[in-house]
């Protein structure tokens, strides 16, 4: 799925059939281990990894937390509340990332288009991104008018519900409370590790959480495809109807919108920006770094002037980046040094209003002593590079290679530990065409001085399927 806006590609989310993402499904549990020395817990959920459970995603611990007098003893621990083989209904906070197992939240969320229900809590609540105190306060009160007396479960008001009519709040709630209904039915009795709610296609929840008013098009080229994206629509948001369209031409719609180049851009380590300058950007398992250069950009006035225009070019593209490539966790910006303390407001501002645009969850500190910017982004899912690569089977992920002459000298070594392991008469070495090469011209002399000193021959014969590194020897 691509979002265009302004004439570009804004937002990419893949998702396969064969690999769906867990987020927001939710599961019978079972407890397999609990650790009170991390306060957490391994849940097993059916995964290939057992998921893994803090104790500040337990429900009770927070309630508990919540309803604590001043004074009175903090939240039990998680071995007070968890016992190993307990049946625990779960939902899955965060996909597995890299190695780490899924994480969990025993605190139950229902999305829907304009309310997200919280069964266990009464609280009721509203999205974040309405800023206006008033209006918070209005539609607050207009849900609690909508809500029968014994309603037991909270509310949380999502900023679609600030153009919604009465009528829709009530489809909206009816909707999420016979779901709820449905889970708890299949929850009694339910098998360790049983599936009992799985969330939405990607599809869907594009047309769930994405199609506002400021869509004018939802474009879909699969028949299959638009005709559950139809049925869904009349069933929950007949509104969208008139939006959905099935793209019927003969370029391939990815092609047609300039799509597919720029997820090759996405995939890449250096972002050129149209100035000149560049964006050099390393994913790494901790953090992701983004480093800005001038490049070819020199401006046309002072040195200052360059440096200022093209971090503000950056800013803007830092954080289409940061959406493109759905990055996450702790991103640390190196902008071009300033001088200026004005220019550095400046840019800090055009980033924080570019990152504004983003739907994910962020945080952003100001320049730090070495020149730095600091962003939190909440991360859920994998980014676009682990969804549609794999590390490098040659380096390893590394990103780099050990030189010919390198591995020549790793060989050497390692043919004299074996030459005096074993009583062989004749070694061979097996290695690449350039490190094979390599010992028939410059490293000769090594060679034929080493083979010298073991006293046998020394042997290399070259292995096509060999990468640079690999390398074997043959006792003869």
């Amino acid at each position: 799925m691509a979002v265009l806006g302004a004439g570009q590609v804004q937002e990419l989310l893949v998702e396969r059939t064969a690999s769906r993402g867990l987020v927001g499904n939710i599961y019978m549990g079972k407890v397999a281990r609990v650790l009170p020395g991390m306060q957490s817990a391994f849940v097993e959920i059916g995964l290939e990894r057992a998921a893994f459970l803090h104790v500040a995603d337990l429900f009770e611990h927070r309630r508990q937390a919540q309803e604590r007098a001043p004074g009175e003893a903090g939240p039990r621990p998680i071995e007070a509340m968890l016992a190993e083989g307990q049946p625990l209904l779960v939902q899955v906070a965060k996909d597995p990332i890299g190695s780490k197992g899924a994480r969990l939240s025993t605190q139950i969320s229902l999305a829907g288009r304009m309310l997200v229900h919280l069964p266990q809590d009464g609280h009721i609540g509203v999205s974040q991104r309405i800023e206006d105190e008033a209006g918070r306060q209005q539609l607050r009160d207009r849900l609690k008018k909508l809500l029968p007396e014994d309603e037991k479960g909270g509310f949380i008001l999502r900023t679609l519900a600030e153009g919604a009519s009465d009528e829709d709040l009530r489809a909206d709630i009816a909707y999420l409370r016979s779901l709820w209904r449905d889970i708890q039915s299949r929850s009694l009795g339910a098998a360790p590790a049983a599936l009992l709610y799985q969330d939405l296609s990607l599809a869907q929840r594009v047309l769930r959480d994405m199609t506002t008013d400021g869509v004018k098009v939802v474009r879909v080229d699969s028949r299959e495809n638009f005709q559950k994206l139809a049925a869904f629509a009349e069933a929950y948001m007949p509104a969208l109807l008139a939006k959905l369209e099935h793209y019927t031409g003969e370029r391939p719609l990815f092609e047609l919108y300039n799509v597919e180049p720029e997820i090759e851009k996405a995939l890449s380590r250096r972002v050129a920006l149209k100035s000149g300058g560049t964006l050099v950007i390393d994913q790494t398992e901790a953090m992701t770094t983004i480093d800005v250069n001038t490049g070819g950009f020199i401006g046309s006035r002072t040195l200052d002037d360059t440096v200022f225009k093209t971090n503000l070019e950056a800013a803007q593209a830092i954080a289409r980046q940061l959406r493109l490539r759905n990055l996450g966790g702790i991103i640390v910006v190196d902008f071009i040094d300033m001088g200026s303390a004005e220019h550095r407001v400046a840019v800090l501002e055009e980033f924080k209003r570019a990152l504004a645009r983003d739907r994910t969850r962020m945080t952003v500190s100001g320049f730090t002593t070495l020149g730095l910017v600091e962003v939190t982004r909440k991360r859920s899912r994998e980014s676009l590079a682990h969804v549609l690569c794999e590390p490098c089977p040659v380096c390893g992920g590394r990103g780099e290679l050990k030189t010919a002459r390198t591995v020549c000298y790793e060989i050497l070594r390692e043919v004299l530990r074996e030459a005096r392991a074993f009583p062989a008469k004749e070694l061979r070495v097996l290695a690449a065409q350039p490190v094979c090469d390599l010992f028939m011209e410059e490293e000769s002399g090594a060679l034929a001085m080493l083979t010298d000193f073991i006293g046998r021959p020394v042997s290399m014969q070259v292995e096509t399927s060999y990468t640079q590194e690999q390398y074997d020897i043959v006792l003869m």
